[in-house]
């Protein structure tokens, strides 16, 4: 049927047919442009594997023993073997649990643990749960764990318990200590002791005086360290300078 276009033709556009209004057009009037205005939807990515876990996992306990707590936390870490039997063999976090006899956290902890095996399931880098966990500081103040490192709070030492186990496992690497290093330090303790010594009169002060060390193995007197949360740091020269990690304020 045709159709007789009586005014002037200001514009036209190709209508294909996946653009076609599905309600019929009424003769002489023209269709009704096609709406592509559609709801914008969140993109979920899913993961495109599905791992499963396996009847027997292994891993490791830890005993954590804070002054915060009655009781002890015993913190497991079980862990999946991927690639197993293969050179590219590697282990790798899989869930968490942390028990305790002490029940006035145990939402927390439960809540904690669940989050921190689905991260872990869910794969990809994991190690920046370390830095998040160990950076959480408690209000009423932090405590020195046995060896004289400082810890701000019972979560930061869960993450640093995670830390060590990551460290086992080959996840994450310290850096190494050069031999240059190692000497500067072992050089700076024995040039510390050597002074203390001779500002006691007495030999048998003087020995009582190497003999007196601090929970951390350090000389006393020694401060907390800024960047090793370890006691000690010592004032050589005017300069306060770090007997465990070689680091110092001059530089």
């Amino acid at each position: 049927m045709a159709i007789k276009i009586e005014k002037k033709i200001t514009g036209y556009n190709v209508v294909k047919p996946e653009d076609k209004v599905a309600a019929p057009t009424v003769t002489g009037v023209a269709p009704k442009e096609p709406r592509h205005a559609e709801v914008k939807q969140a993109e979920v990515i899913q993961m495109h594997e599905s791992v499963e876990r396996p009847e027997t996992l292994i891993g490791s306990t830890f005993k954590i023993k804070s002054p915060l707590f009655e009781h002890a936390l015993y913190v497991t870490i079980n862990d999946i073997v991927l690639n197993a039997g293969t050179p590219h063999e590697q282990r790798r976090p899989f869930e968490i649990f942390i028990n305790s006899k002490n029940m006035d956290h145990f939402q927390w902890i439960v809540a904690l643990t669940r989050i921190l095996s689905a991260v872990f399931r869910k794969g990809g880098d994991v190690t920046f749960i370390v830095e998040e966990l160990k950076a959480v500081f408690d209000p009423r103040g932090g405590y020195f764990k046995a060896g004289g490192v400082y810890m701000p709070s019972i979560v930061a030492e869960i993450g640093a318990v995670i830390e060590q186990h990551m460290k086992n496992i080959g996840l994450i690497h310290d850096p190494e200590m050069d031999d240059a290093t190692r000497r500067l330090i072992a050089e700076k303790r024995a040039a510390y002791e050597q002074a203390g010594a001779k500002k006691n009169t007495e030999a048998s002060a003087a020995a009582s005086a190497k003999s007196e060390i601090n929970d951390s193995g350090f000389p006393p007197g020694a401060t907390l360290c800024v960047k090793c949360n370890t006691q000690a740091l010592v004032l050589m020269d005017g300069c306060q300078t770090c007997l465990n990690c070689g680091y110092s304020k001059c530089g």
